[in-house]
């Protein structure tokens, strides 16, 4: 039996801000209690918009409540954030959104409730000005932690408002088209024919396909036979930017969920790639796409800051080093992040990458390629790490990106160029010794 959007909704946004659950883990469980798409849409563009909105929602039930909803009743409160959500930024009939969610309160044990629950969604109904937020807080105007404004602030003194406004659009669906099955021009072709609307808007991206609006990826023309893959087109760009050719040795050291993994092997089918990833659940879904796009890699469940555990002795030629980061460049992607993510999580992060930074280096080849690479925008995890690299490195040099132009040590893109997520790339070059050229 198919379970209330606005319970789940609730609940789901209840283990997310109050438990520490990430969207991605909570919300395919709670979708997978509902029987009709329409609804499982309905609940991720709830528990979406809820996050991305939470201080504004808090903001007004402060104004109508003399205090939050606390211990067994903070599914409650997180109720009221899904109602007001719907009031406000959804196209749903205020009647419709204010009666299911005072259904949704019995469901959720709130029975004693339902009368401050409706007398809260009515107020909000009939003052629109409790939304006016131009004297709040940064973190209420802009939805966004302090401590997150603050570092973008710091690190963009022109650009952080910016930013802070792409995190809050939603992130448009781009695909990668598998050059090995047809070429991106047919694919168009076939999306042309069932009457999907894209545009390929990327010159230097030449798979890269941007849908006019999201669509179920399972429905998309050749998605069983593995004609294309769902990857930002920020990501895009490191199977390129590696240059991988077809005699090469390869390691995608950080390589779950697979999208470069099977890029490169789309560009290089015959390169010998290892994808190692520490987590063997996120592995399954690497199996799963290289499966479905017909590829083949040495697939490994081991840390690639421990070498010692995994490599065979023999170096590589070109590393894909995707580093785990704070992800702050993937907030619209992933809306969740920004209260998920603490300022006290970024040093030992950034410790992490440099640790995993040192050891990969020291499996690359003389004259080969290590691509560092973040989904972040904070300095500190990005340009920061590249300079104290080369400053104790001296066989490694900066090499200049096509695409780089202003930023030292690497090219940063920010969220919404392009329409793209925020990504970093920095490409490091071995330069060989006088005792291995001899």
């Amino acid at each position: 039996m198919s379970q209330n959007v606005r319970v789940l909704a609730a609940r789901s946004c209840f283990d997310v801000v109050d438990q520490g659950m990430s969207l991605s883990e909570v919300l395919p469980k709670s979708q997978a209690l509902l029987d009709n798409a329409l609804d499982k849409a309905l609940l991720q563009e709830i528990c979406f918009g809820v996050m991305r909105y939470l201080p504004q929602l808090e903001a007004v039930c402060n104004q109508l409540m003399s205090k939050p909803l606390v211990k067994q009743l903070r599914p409650l409160q997180f109720l009221l954030y899904v109602g007001i959500y719907q009031l406000k930024f959804m196209r749903i009939p205020d009647h419709a959104a204010i009666s299911e969610t005072v259904e949704a309160a019995r469901e959720l044990k709130g029975q004693s409730l339902t009368k401050l629950i409706n007398g809260v969604l009515r107020n909000v109904q009939r003052q629109p000005a409790l939304f006016d937020f131009d004297n709040a807080p940064d973190a209420v105007q802009h939805n966004h932690p302090g401590w997150l404004i603050t570092k973008l602030r710091q690190a963009y003194p022109n650009q952080w408002q910016q930013i802070l406004l792409a995190n809050q659009q939603k992130a448009p669906l781009w695909l990668r088209v598998n050059s090995n099955k047809l070429s991106p021009t047919d694919y168009a072709a076939a999306l042309t024919r069932a009457g999907i609307e894209y545009s390929r808007p990327i010159a230097d991206l030449p798979a890269a396909i941007k849908l006019t609006q999201a669509q179920d990826v399972t429905s998309l023309p050749g998605y069983a036979e593995g004609w294309f893959s769902v990857q930002d087109a920020a990501a895009q760009y490191a199977a390129y930017l590696l240059q991988v050719d077809n005699h090469h040795r390869v390691l995608d050291a950080c390589c779950a969920p697979g999208g470069k993994t099977c890029h490169i092997l789309e560009l290089a089918p015959d390169a010998e790639l290892t994808a190692l990833d520490k987590e063997p659940k996120r592995l399954v879904r690497v199996h799963d796409n290289l499966f479905r796009l017909g590829l083949k890699a040495n697939v490994i469940a081991a840390d690639a800051a421990v070498p010692d555990n995994w490599w065979q002795g023999k170096l590589f030629d070109r590393i894909l080093l995707d580093v785990p980061c704070s992800a702050i460049g993937v907030i619209r992607r992933h809306p969740d992040i920004r209260w998920l993510r603490k300022k006290a999580d970024i040093a030992p992060l950034c410790e992490l990458q440099q640790r995993i930074l040192q050891q990969c280096w020291q499996l690359l080849a003389p004259g080969g390629i290590l691509l560092y690479a973040t989904c972040s925008i904070l300095p500190d995890e990005n340009g920061a790490q590249i300079a104290t690299f080369l400053q104790q490195n001296s066989d490694a040099r900066l090499d200049e990106l096509p695409q780089h132009t202003t930023q030292e040590n690497g090219w940063q893109l920010l969220p919404g160029e392009h329409d793209m997520d925020g990504f970093f790339y920095a490409r490091l070059l071995k330069i060989a010794t006088n005792s291995e050229t001899t």
